[in-house]
């Protein structure tokens, strides 16, 4: 298989390269998407950003031109991305969750009327959304939510708990999964909800970090009303709608090359570092080390394509995307770990005092927490040996069981 660029994606990339070189932005130091809602200039600057490439058709080149793509395939998409990446701007924005996760399942599951209002102001920047699934009580087992939504004539009310909630502080809308029967077992008794995050009842909780940052959130839900217009597919079927959002969100992570942190970055690190025996770069275990991460990033990238071919023909990403993000976080953390290990003494220090301005000190802070979003390592070892290797599923003794019978573990 040939992943050289075609005559058309050369010329595309071209393209892209000079509207890039033209329009980008100049990074302001020092920014954090963690931080209030519209308040830093980086947030300001990545608001900015989004709007140019949404006005350019750049922001999701993949969607329909009727929601403000391309119509361009899912190799433009890559090619773009790595224009960006190139460039030195992209990567990690708040708007990741809306457009990689949110938004596409609205896509798949609404109607053309709340698409038209909710997708361009996505597109834009202008309004920001959360995923609303995990919750105290159930660890990796994300279909045994509690949090609760009753039927009120034409609206739900909500009460229940959510958390690890990414920037949920600065965001407009809400993805929430809730149970809407506790007499059908687990996995079928759940709906899908869309909510304004400004809603009456609800409260966000930011939680502090070992990065000193803010990126997750508690969010409470006390009766908490919901139209049922705002439902996401049918009533109880809220479990295939989430795993459309789990799967988006997994090759979202799995695209990402661990944040912009890959063997590049680590690369330049070797070539700055002095060892006892001269640069980093020349020691042989190091160069075997940084081999070792090149042939696992070439090999992530084109699972990434075969997946990114999948998608150019119409269908949904699927347990294959598991690969990617199991990849990625594990990389993440094993290469900033090494490259903590190269800095010696450096790698205790933080921010402009540390090589390479901390990015490594903050990779392996973060790390962990990406090995548990969108699913564990476990979870996804489980998925891709069941589904993709077609192996024998592990043994549910709660599979037809009532929800309501289930320990509670409380």
């Amino acid at each position: 298989m040939d992943f050289e660029d075609t005559p058309e994606e050369a010329a595309f990339r071209e393209q892209v390269r000079q509207w890039i070189h033209t329009n980008a932005p100049t990074q302001a130091s020092g920014g954090d998407v963690l931080g209030e809602r519209g308040g830093g200039e980086w947030f300001r600057q990545q608001r900015a950003w989004q709007a140019k490439k949404a006005e350019a058709g750049y922001a999701k080149i993949t969607w329909p031109k009727e929601f403000g793509g391309l119509g361009g395939t899912p190799i433009q998409q890559v090619i773009f991305n790595q224009e960006e990446a190139r460039a030195g701007i992209g990567g990690n924005t708040p708007f990741a969750i809306g457009l990689g996760m949110c938004i596409p399942t609205l896509m798949a599951y609404c109607g053309k009327e709340i698409l038209a209002r909710y997708v361009k102001p996505a597109l834009y920047g202008e309004e920001i959304w959360c995923q609303l699934f995990s919750e105290p009580a159930g660890g990796s087992d994300v279909a045994g939510l509690r949090t609760r939504a009753e039927r009120d004539g034409q609206d739900w009310i909500v009460n229940g708990q959510k958390i690890w909630t990414t920037g949920a502080q600065f965001s407009d809308y809400g993805l929430l999964l809730t149970r809407t029967d506790f007499n059908a077992p687990k996995h079928k008794g759940l709906t899908m909800f869309y909510l304004s995050m400004k809603s009456a009842g609800v409260e966000v909780k930011p939680i502090r970090q070992a990065s000193g940052a803010s990126g997750f959130n508690e969010v409470f839900f006390s009766d908490v009303r919901i139209p049922d217009s705002q439902r996401v597919g049918e009533i109880g079927q809220g479990w295939q709608v989430a795993l459309t959002t789990l799967m988006h969100e997994r090759l979202a992570v799995g695209g990402g090359q661990g944040g912009g942190l890959d063997v590049p970055q680590l690369l330049a690190l070797a070539r700055e570092l002095e060892l006892e025996d001269g640069p980093a770069i020349r020691n042989a275990s190091v160069r075997e080390k940084i081999a070792d991460w090149y042939v696992r990033s070439a090999g992530l990238k084109y699972t990434t394509y075969r997946t990114m071919t999948a998608l150019s023909r119409g269908q949904q990403p699927g347990p294959e995307a598991s690969i990617a993000k199991l990849v990625v976080a594990a990389k993440l953390q094993e290469l900033s770990a090494f490259a903590l290990e190269l800095e010696g003494e450096a790698g205790a220090l933080k921010g402009a005092d540390a090589p390479m301005h901390g990015a490594f000190q903050m990779g392996w802070m973060a790390a962990p927490g990406l090995r548990i979003a969108g699913g564990t390592d476990e979870i996804l070892r489980n998925i891709i040996a069941e589904r993709v290797l077609g192996l024998p599923q592990d043994v549910r003794l709660d599979k037809d069981v009532p929800f309501n019978q289930l320990p509670s573990g409380r």
